[in-house]
């Protein structure tokens, strides 16, 4: 119930910035557009392998879609903020663990932001470059399952960054580094397997690939190992969920409060 509760209300508190949400996605819808661009420029002299023009519009139109539920939430869940403030010992005295009770708050967020502008941004694209839609069930489905995973994955990404705030006062270092790597062997930019050999082979071992490239390979029907991309997904998830909790309970054992 409570968890329930912190969901709803962090959705209903997204609704109040409508408008400031939608000039954002007017960006994204730019910055979409240039991609787009830049690969019909190359697809003009280039097959692009399997995608081909078609297939690489459609997979950028559909990154740029999800980064607002993957890369694009709250920086360290806000982990630094209660540190600054001090509010971080009131919260992990809460008969409540602090890991999920960010995360749902969170989630609240994520979800407003798929309806209000991951779906109105791939819908205009789709429109304007006659993308068509995937037509079998299952690759909905499994589009839908590893997004949610995707999006819980970098839950738990910045969880660890919001936390390492309580020793160094701020983390928004390591924030703009996960970006910087995402942005790079996330599949965000190039499909991974179209990455320099030693990049693709670091990628694989990390989760960056299952928030992007794999929900939007599986949405377009692109992905040669469904089950594995959704495996993948699952035991990242574990194991971060693990990570998180491990570092919370190094953190009530050593709490450095800067303000209060």
């Amino acid at each position: 119930m409570l968890f329930a509760t912190l969901f709803r209300k962090a959705y209903l508190v997204q609704l109040q910035y409508r408008g400031a949400h939608a000039i954002r996605s007017v960006t994204s819808v730019i910055f979409g557009y240039i991609y787009i661009s830049i690969w019909i420029g190359l697809g003009a002299d280039h097959s692009l392998g399997k995608y081909g023009t078609e297939g690489m519009i459609a997979y950028i139109a559909a990154n740029q879609a999800i980064l607002v539920t993957t890369l694009f939430i709250t920086y360290g869940l806000g982990i630094e903020t209660l540190v600054r403030s001090g509010n971080i010992a009131v919260d992990l005295l809460r008969p409540v663990h602090l890991f999920p009770h960010l995360a749902w708050k969170e989630a609240g967020k994520i979800v407003y932001s798929f309806m209000y502008r991951a779906i109105p941004i791939y819908a205009f694209f789709a429109l304007v470059f006659s993308i068509p839609l995937p037509s079998r069930p299952e690759a909905w489905a499994a589009a839908a399952c590893s997004l949610v995973m995707a999006s819980y994955i970098n839950i738990c990404i910045n969880y660890m960054i919001g936390a390492a705030s309580l020793w160094s006062g701020e983390a928004r270092f390591l924030y703009w580094l996960h970006y910087a790597v995402a942005m790079v062997i996330s599949g965000f930019f190039l499909p991974i397997e179209w990455l320099p050999a030693p990049l693709r082979a670091a990628a694989v071992w990390t989760p960056y690939p299952y928030i992007q490239y794999a929900p939007v390979t599986l949405f377009l029907g692109t992905n040669e190992r469904p089950l594995a991309a959704l495996l993948g997904a699952l035991a990242w998830c574990a194991a971060l969920t693990a990570l998180c909790y491990a570092v919370t309970a190094v953190v009530r054992r050593k709490l450095e409060v800067q303000g209060g």
